[in-house]
């Protein structure tokens, strides 16, 4: 029973974080469709216009709109309120493709880089995915390997004492592969199952950090084969298109297996979780949509899609 309500405030929190993007995006959609007493190109070029205006990404909004089309031809659409079910199974469709937690092996030594530039929310994010992690028992060591910002050390602290699990450290403008080197070294020698490695995100100057996170990756892997076992990119809903253009140069430069989408709560352009999807194919593996400890959560696409929906209580 605690655990319904637990979760029914999780909805309830995931459903408000969500206001925004639900305005842009199915508020604007009823608003076109309802009253409508048939279906033509005018109503698709409204759709089109709106969906591309809350960000999905023209390549999801140029596939929907023809299925749209194809299913009017066939008589198996004939009233314009059926287009919203349409949409709703439609990014119910693409995002359960890439649906895909992290699994993390018991009694097995697991790391996770961390990767994204400054201002995403990326040591934040470390902090709450360490409390998860200590709350399933898992022994955790933090990693401070962006040795270039005194603030993303001093944050990690933070988060180090408030969580309660040990921080690996050296001193500023340190070699980051070196402290990656020591952090596998003191896990291997038992002091930690997870491993959670902090990296600079300094993207001013491009080059200089996808070489040094490609040492990071490079050192690590020598050290533990397979590691790091999750390279685990962090994106900022509200930058938008900006937030693909990232994802897009992390995962050429350096390969991403999974991504945190933070600040949902914060955007009217959640949309981009379908354009991740679509356009990447890299699995979400969690959304965050709030401070609190328990704002970062899995990515669970029907909750997701039943949150954007849901309005007053019914989907």
């Amino acid at each position: 029973m605690a655990g319904d309500i637990y979760k029914k405030g999780f909805f309830d929190r995931l459903k408000d974080g969500l206001a925004k993007t639900r305005k842009l995006l199915v508020t604007d959609v009823d608003d076109i469709i309802l009253g409508e007493k048939k279906i033509d190109q005018d109503l698709f070029d409204e759709l089109e216009a709106a969906l591309i205006g809350a960000d999905v990404g023209p390549s999801f909004t140029y596939e929907l709109i023809e299925t749209m089309k194809e299913r009017v031809k066939r008589r198996e659409l004939e009233k314009p309120e059926r287009l919203r079910q349409v949409l709703r199974e439609s990014m119910l469709a693409i995002l359960k493709k890439n649906e895909a937690p992290m699994k993390i092996p018991v009694g097995e030594l697991y790391t996770i880089m961390v990767v994204g530039v400054n201002g995403t929310g990326k040591t934040t994010t470390i902090g709450k995915m360490a409390a998860r992690f200590k709350k399933r028992g898992m022994p955790v060591l933090l990693v401070a390997a962006d040795t270039f910002r005194a603030a993303a050390i001093e944050q990690l602290e933070a988060w180090s004492e408030r969580v309660g699990v040990p921080l690996l450290k050296q001193k500023m403008n340190a070699d980051p592969a070196a402290v990656a080197f020591d952090a596998l070294h003191a896990a291997k020698a038992g002091k930690a199952d997870v491993v959670i490695i902090d990296t600079a995100g300094r993207l001013h100057t491009k080059t200089n950090l996808m070489e040094e996170l490609k040492k990071v990756k490079r050192i690590m892997a020598r050290e533990l084969p397979g590691a790091p076992h999750e390279v685990l990119l962090v994106i900022d809903a509200t930058t938008g298109q900006n937030a693909i253009s990232q994802a897009k140069m992390f995962n050429e430069e350096i390969g991403v297996t999974g991504i945190v989408l933070t600040k949902l709560d914060g955007t009217a352009k959640g949309g981009i979780v379908i354009r991740i999807a679509q356009e990447l194919g890299i699995p979400i593996r969690y959304i965050g949509i709030g401070e609190r400890l328990d704002d970062l959560r899995r990515f669970r696409s029907e909750e997701f899609v039943d949150a954007l929906f849901e309005s007053n209580g019914a989907p």
